[in-house]
């Protein structure tokens, strides 16, 4: 893998850590309300549904840690799914949300997938 390859893929793996931590522990916060645009009755109101949210991010930063860190033969492998999966993650909630998740989401895992292309 190379470096560039490295650094997108593990620059998508932290801002996953930070939607985990917004969407599972931060969701009915000041900061959590405003990144999403929740009023705090809906924040509220929709708390489980957010952490339930995080925690399939969560997932993502377990298979880009995997891309990175797990076996050596199988990196490769782990990186094209886990990257495919929040590219179509990120166009499907550009399209069905807020279209600031395409370039917070999909862009970065879009980039980071071509560099692995790339690097192969």
């Amino acid at each position: 893998m190379s470096v560039a390859a490295t650094v997108l893929t593990a620059l998508v793996g932290l801002i996953h850590v930070y939607i985990v931590v917004l969407e599972m522990a931060l969701w009915d916060t000041p900061r959590g309300r405003a990144t999403f645009g929740t009023t705090p009755q809906l924040a509220k109101q929709t708390t489980v549904l957010a952490a339930n949210q995080g925690l399939y991010n969560g997932f993502l930063v377990a298979g880009i840690a995997l891309a990175l860190l797990g076996p050596e033969e199988h990196r490769y492998a782990f990186a094209l799914f886990t990257l495919g999966c929040v590219v179509v993650a990120g166009v499907f909630g550009a399209a069905t949300a807020n279209r600031r998740i395409l370039l917070v989401q999909a862009l970065p895992a879009a980039l980071a997938l071509g560099a692995q292309v790339l690097a192969h």
